[in-house]
């Protein structure tokens, strides 16, 4: 089974670099997302709102993982082929290599021909703090730190699910995520309902995350430092960060670069300081952006081949049992 797994989501890698996700065709995110905002809707007023939270986050995962679950045994049913080939493109709908980079490279177009406003418009699309005064410098910011912390979440931690239950867990990791994404805030609002999916967002994500900043520096190498010395960086920065787990992919984006991220932002007009990453060898530009897709590019191989190896020796050793 883990080598069907292996098949498939190197394919949903492959399917995902050149295709994406298109804006006009059916995806299961936006279906989840519209579960979820129905579930939130109808139990996140009253009392017990940590209980229902709980119950909602159950729902959403039992539905997301039956359903994918039923598929694809249905597709095996009739071959092992179009079972592989259906984890496939399930697969493909969890990972976002191809919409993260194009996603970047929608901030500097315009930068790149002097249209702050533009620039600034396309990454609010993209980020949740405030980019309507952002300078140049805290655009490539907003973007840099985007596309690292979003490598883990968007692309290596699903296929690390998917290795392991194929498209029903890479697709179940992706509902986490997404509860996380909008319920998992620490207001007044959603403090207690969203309290579980972000507890179980951190979780899912403390492994793939580790080992996605490993792969980072694996796959490119440091401009500026040795790569001991910029695991020395990611070591000392990551665990600034608020998040348990965002913090080594920007760690080790900004230990490769040469720069410096973090740093004062605006979420509605509240400031919000984070803790900075990296030691800023050159201050941030444009050209940044491009260098950070590179990282992805160079990541997501390596990340693939680990898994290939820890797929194999697990082969191995239960056939030698």
């Amino acid at each position: 089974m883990i080598l069907s797994h292996l098949a498939a989501l190197t394919i949903a890698v492959i399917l995902d670099f050149f295709i994406g996700d298109p804006p006009d065709w059916p995806h299961p995110v936006k279906w989840m997302g519209s579960l979820i905002h129905r579930l939130e809707g109808m139990w996140n007023k009253g009392k017990h709102k940590k209980t229902k939270g709980i119950a909602m986050l159950a729902v959403v995962l039992f539905t997301v993982g039956g359903l994918t679950f039923l598929l694809v045994s249905f597709f095996f049913q009739i071959h092992p082929v179009a079972g592989i080939l259906a984890e496939a493109i399930l697969t493909s709908t969890a990972i976002a290599q191809k919409s993260l980079k194009d996603a970047a490279i929608t901030v500097y177009v315009p930068l790149e021909k002097g249209e702050m406003e533009n620039a600034r418009q396309n990454l609010s699309y993209i980020v949740g703090r405030d980019t309507d005064r952002l300078d140049e410098q805290g655009i490539v910011r907003a973007t840099v730190e985007t596309v690292a912390e979003n490598t883990s979440d968007g692309i290596t931690a699903p296929l690390f699910w998917a290795l392991l239950g194929g498209a029903p867990l890479a697709l179940i990791y992706r509902a986490i995520n997404t509860c996380d994404s909008m319920v998992g805030y620490k207001n007044e609002r959603y403090l207690e309902f969203g309290w579980a999916s972000a507890r179980l967002d951190d979780a899912v994500n403390w492994i793939p995350g580790r080992m996605t900043a490993v792969c980072m520096l694996i796959g490119k190498r440091p401009v500026y430092f040795s790569r001991n010395d910029a695991w020395t960086i990611v070591l000392r920065d990551a665990k600034k960060h608020l998040s348990p787990n965002s913090g080594w992919g920007e760690a080790a984006a900004a230990a490769i670069l040469g720069v410096q991220l973090g740093g004062v932002n605006y979420y509605k007009g509240i400031v919000s300081i984070r803790a900075v990453m990296g030691d800023e060898i050159v201050p941030l530009n444009k050209q940044h952006i491009l260098k950070v897709n590179e990282i992805v590019d160079a990541t997501v191989p390596i990340f693939l081949s680990l898994l290939w190896l820890g797929g194999m020796l697990y082969e191995m050793a239960v056939s030698w049992l």
